[in-house]
């Protein structure tokens, strides 16, 4: 993983962004120069056009997610709906780039079809690549400390398909106390100490799945000397983190929260998310203001008033405010005054409510939240008190989750699919406790260019 401004980014994703980029720029370079004269190229005018294209088309793609790869089993129709979204997205885009790029004098009619045909061969070749799991160059080698449900955890999230690549090269074993889920045989001798092992088979990184940590349980004195002799050495907590993208509950300590790294709150970082909320909001809002009189519109014709739909929920701090959203349900949804949870596909949305939830639609107004400083563009989301009062009392460290606005989309909507129960606000608190840990304006921007994704491919929809 390579950490940047406090987030991190899986390395073979970025080798796939710089191979891809790679072969645009010389696809383009080699598109052109068989139409013009090597002798009559324009080094200095085509190459840095070229490249520039190359970049665009790359961060284009990246957003739409074409390398992110899938989070269950592929299958080919997947596949084909995924390349479909980028060809369809990224070629009017290429068109438009061959308008801006000074290539007048060398980009005839038939070098644009021949880049554009090269762009196509490109992210279809990527998206059947990212079918199966990508592997990273240099993976590191990965012995895991535990033999427990934890180290299991921790080798099956290296095996995932979205995950930094490491081969795990065994299991070290914490003590007799350690309990057994793992295959028995992976587990490698401890003979002559843990820093003989990680030397043995030439560890890169050393992972300690092992929360009981009391009377000698690890051996603290071979993990020193391991990491003075260059090999990482990594916690759970750390490890999910830096992986998965969350700050997991079952392996947290109030003391690594005051302790450690992130959570950190001050008016410089306020001051630039308030005014990038501000310049985002007003720009979102003027050019979502056709499809949201076409939603108001549709709603009043299929279910009548009211449009917007106005609840309590709480915000920074704890304190309560009114969201505002375009309506999707039933007017008598809620006819028994009992607050209940929205759940995927649910029976009192509307017609018009199916296809907004879906594209997100039913969230703009939400925008006029954010310039009333109520809420900002990313966030956790803000829930309804009653359900704020039954989490706070069932999961640890919730209200940890209300020391930066909620925000109209956020970390744990793009990370984790729509849930309704106790167990996915668990989850969804994980990501939650990520976002506030590590929050920053790239990882705002990062947000809402996954939040297209989800919205463009229909992930999660409710």
């Amino acid at each position: 993983m390579l950490k940047v401004f406090s987030h991190y980014f899986p390395t073979h994703t970025l080798q796939q962004a710089l191979v891809d980029a790679c072969l645009l720029f010389v696809s383009a370079l080699v598109a052109i120069g068989f139409h013009v004269h090597w002798r009559q190229f324009d080094w200095p005018l085509i190459v840095p056009s070229a490249l520039a294209f190359a970049v665009v088309m790359v961060l284009l793609n990246s957003v739409i997610g074409l390398y992110r790869a899938p989070a269950g089993p592929g299958t080919p129709g997947r596949t084909f709906v995924r390349i479909g979204i980028a060809i369809v997205v990224s070629v009017p885009v290429a068109l438009g780039i061959f308008w801006v790029l000074p290539w007048n004098q060398v980009a005839s009619e038939a070098v644009q079809i021949s880049i554009v045909l090269l762009l196509g061969a490109v992210l279809a070749a990527r998206g059947f690549v990212n079918r199966t799991r990508s592997t990273a160059m240099f993976a590191p080698r990965v012995l895991i400390i535990g033999t427990g449900a934890d180290a299991l955890a921790v080798e099956r999230c290296l095996a995932g398909p979205q995950q930094e690549d490491g081969h795990v090269v065994g299991f070290y074993s914490a003590g007799s106390d350690d309990a057994l889920s793992v295959n028995p045989r992976r587990v490698l001798d401890s003979d002559g100490g843990l820093l003989e092992t990680v030397r043995r088979h030439k560890v890169d990184e050393v992972i300690v799945a092992v929360r009981e940590r009391r009377g000698g349980v690890l051996p603290i004195r071979d993990l020193l000397d391991c990491k003075l002799r260059g090999v990482r050495v990594v916690d759970l907590s750390s490890f999910f983190e830096r992986t998965q993208g969350q700050v997991r509950i079952d392996s947290l300590r109030a003391s690594w929260l005051i302790y450690g790294d992130g959570f950190r709150q001050g008016w410089a970082r306020t001051c630039v998310k308030r005014a990038f909320d501000l310049i985002a909001a007003s720009l979102l809002l003027l050019f979502s203001l056709p499809v949201m009189l076409v939603t108001a519109i549709l709603i009043l014709l299929e279910d009548g008033a009211p449009i917007f739909y106005r609840q309590e929920r709480v915000g920074l701090g704890g304190r309560t405010f009114r969201v505002i959203k375009f309506r999707s349900m039933r007017r008598d949804a809620e006819k028994d005054g009992r607050p209940r949870w929205a759940t995927s596909n649910d029976s009192r949305t509307t017609r018009v409510g199916r296809v907004i939830r879906r594209l997100r639609i039913d969230e703009l107004p939400q925008l006029l939240n954010v310039l009333a400083g109520d809420m900002s563009l990313v966030g956790p989301r803000p829930e309804r008190p009653y359900f704020v009062d039954q989490l706070g009392q069932e999961i640890p460290f919730y209200s940890v989750r209300h020391c930066v606005k909620p925000g109209v989309t956020g970390w744990a909507q793009v990370r984790y699919q729509y849930g309704s129960s106790v167990d996915d606000a668990v989850q969804k608190l994980q990501y939650d406790l990520y976002y506030v840990k590590n929050h920053t304006l790239i990882l705002d921007t990062l947000v809402l260019f996954e939040t297209v994704r989800v919205v463009l491919t229909g992930e999660g929809a409710q």
